[in-house]
C-alpha cells in the first residue's frame, strides 16, 4: 500500500509518496544512554545534517550528490564526528553539568568552511568544520640536504619552491569560540539572527543576546525571574529569532503562551509587543490542562508570516497578525486524552516534542509515541501517521499509514491505544530546506525518509 497526500513538491502540485531511505545507528539492544540522539539539524542548503547525542558527540552527515534517478539519491554518509561537550561539575552549586547536546544551529556559509553552534545546559560553542586534502612536499630551504642541520643565511645558495600534493580528504572540527558563564539555569534554545552577527541563548528564565565575535559579554534581553521565586508561575520553553527581521524574536512558555518581542522598543524586552494565547475551553478543563498546554517548541515559517507551536496533544499554526487564536490546529494524538493520568505517572506527559515546517511551508512535521510521526498538509488539511521502524526498512520502500483506535475492535491495519509503546518516541526532527527529505531521531537511530519518485 502506498500512502499519498496532496502535498506540493517544489512548484508542481503532485502527490508525495513517502518511502524509507536509510537508517543510521545500532539496534536498540545495543543502546547506551550516551548514544541517544538529542537534536537533529540540517544546514541551510540541506547538504549537511548534524546530530547531537547525550554523550556530547556531534555527527555530521553529508548528502550524496547522486541525481534523483540514482538509487543513492537522498542518502547521507558520515562526514565528520567529534566530541563537542564534556561532563562538568559546578563546584559552587555542587551540580553535575551533563554533556548532552541540547541544540545545534548552523551559520550561513561564507567561505569554504562550515560553522555551527552547539550547546549543552550551560555552555555554547562555535565550531569550524573544514576540509584539508593538500600536503606541502619539498626541500626545506633552511635545512641541509639530509634535513638534519639548520643552515645559516649565507649558506643557502638556491631556493626551491615546495610542491603541493593531494592527500586523502581530512575533515577537521575545531572550536573557535566558547560562550560560557552566562546562564544560571538550563539552556533550552539557541537561535542565530538573520544578521549573521548575533545569536540568542535562552534558559528557563532568561534570554541573552550574544555577538558571535565576543565571548566575554552578553546582554540580557528577557528576564522573567520574579523577585520571590515562590511566585514563579511559568518558565521559558523555547525561543527563536525571526528569519528576516533581526529585531524580532519570540519565546514560548509553560503556560501555553508565545510572546513576540521587538528589540527596537526597549533594551529589555520585558514588555512584549504581541501575546499569542488561545482561550481555554472550559469543557476540557482538568488537572492536566496546564501540563498539556505547555508549549515545547516554536518555529517561524520560512517566509516569516506564520508561527508554529507544539504542545503535548497538538500542533498549531499562528498568523503573526492575529493573536487571539491559531488559524490552524492539528491533533497529533488526541486519543491519549483519556490516558493522561497514566502518562503523568510515568512522566511521559513531560515529553517535549519538536515541530518543523517543510521547505515551502506547505506541510508540518512532528513526532509521537510508538515511533510514529505525523505529516500534516496545510493545503488540504489532511494528515499522515507513519512509523519509523527497522521492520520492512527497505530503501525506496513506500510507507503504510498507521491508525490508532480507541475501541475494543480493531481492523488489521489498526493498532489499539492500549498497545502503544511509550518508550519509543520521535522527539527530535528536521525537514530538508529544499527537498522532501526528513530526518527523525528515534533513541539512538537516525531515520531518513524521502519523496518516492
Amino acid at each position: 500500500m502506498v500512502v499519498s497526500v496532496n502535498m506540493s513538491s517544489g512548484n508542481d502540485d503532485v502527490p508525495v509518496k513517502w518511502c524509507f531511505s536509510q537508517v543510521k545507528g545500532t539496534s536498540e539492544e545495543e543502546i547506551t544512554e550516551a548514544d541517544i540522539i538529542s537534536t537533529v539539524e540540517f544546514n541551510h542548503n540541506g547538504d549537511l545534517l548534524a546530530t547531537g547525542d547525550k554523550g556530547g558527540r556531534i555527527v555530521i552527515f553529508q548528502k550524496d550528490n547522486a541525481p534523483k534517478t540514482s538509487p543513492r539519491y537522498g542518502e547521507y554518509n558520515v562526514y565528520s564526528t567529534f566530541q563537542s561537550h564534556e561532563p562538568e561539575f559546578d563546584y559552587l552549586k555542587s551540580l553535575d553539568i551533563d554533556e548532552k547536546i541540547n541544540q545545534i544551529k548552523w551559520l550561513r556559509r561564507r567561505n569554504q568552511a562550515h560553522f555551527l553552534l552547539s550547546t549543552n545546559d550551560k555552555t555554547v560553542k562555535l565550531w569550524k568544520i573544514s576540509e584539508r586534502n593538500l600536503r606541502i612536499d619539498g626541500p626545506l630551504n633552511t635545512k641541509s640536504h639530509d634535513g638534519t642541520l639548520d643552515l645559516e643565511p649565507h649558506e643557502i645558495n638556491n631556493l626551491v619552491i615546495p610542491q603541493l600534493h593531494k592527500t586523502p580528504l581530512m575533515v577537521e572540527a575545531s572550536p573557535r569560540k566558547i560562550y560560557s558563564n552566562a546562564h544560571t539555569y538550563h539552556v533550552n534554545s539557541i537561535s542565530v539572527n538573520s544578521d549573521d552577527e548575533t545569536y540568542l541563548s535562552a534558559d528557563d528564565l532568561r534570554i541573552n543576546l550574544w555577538s558571535l565575535q565576543r565571548t566575554d559579554q552578553s546582554f540580557n534581553i528577557v528576564d522573567i525571574k520574579p523577585a520571590n521565586m515562590e511566585e514563579l508561575t511559568e518558565v521559558i520553553t523555547a525561543a527563536e529569532f525571526h528569519p528576516h527581521h533581526c529585531n524580532i524574536l519570540v519565546y514560548s512558555s509553560s503556560k501555553g503562551t508565545v510572546r513576540l518581542c521587538d528589540m527596537r522598543d526597549n533594551a529589555l524586552c520585558d514588555r512584549y509587543a504581541k501575546l499569542f494565547e488561545e482561550p481555554e475551553d472550559p469543557c476540557n478543563r482538568s488537572f492536566f490542562s496546564e501540563l498539556i498546554s505547555s508549549i515545547a517548541d516554536v518555529k517561524f515559517s520560512h517566509n516569516g508570516r506564520y508561527m508554529l507551536t507544539r504542545d503535548y496533544l497538538s500542533v498549531k499554526v499562528w498568523d503573526l497578525h492575529m493573536e487571539n487564536k491559531p488559524i490552524e490546529t492539528y491533533h497529533c494524538h488526541e486519543y491519549l486524552r483519556s490516558k493522561l493520568s497514566v502518562l503523568y505517572e510515568n512522566d511521559c506527559i513531560f515529553d517535549k516534542y519538536e515541530c518543523c515546517w517543510s521547505g515551502d511551508d506547505s506541510s508540518i512535521l512532528t513526532g509521537s509515541y510508538n515511533n510514529f510521526f505525523r505529516i500534516f498538509n496545510r493545503e488540504n488539511k489532511s494528515g499522515l501517521c507513519l512509523e519509523a521502524t527497522r521492520e520492512n526498512a527497505r530503501p525506496k520502500h513506500p510507507l503504510k499509514q498507521k491508525k490508532v483506535t480507541t475501541t475494543g475492535k480493531r481492523k488489521k491495519e489498526e493498532i489499539s491505544v492500549e498497545c502503544l509503546d511509550f518508550n519509543r518516541k520521535i522527539l527530535h526532527i528536521a525537514w530538508h530546506p529544499q527537498e522532501n527529505i526528513i530526518a527523525l531521531a528515534a533513541t539512538n537511530n537516525l531515520y531518513m525518509f524521502q519523496e518516492k519518485f
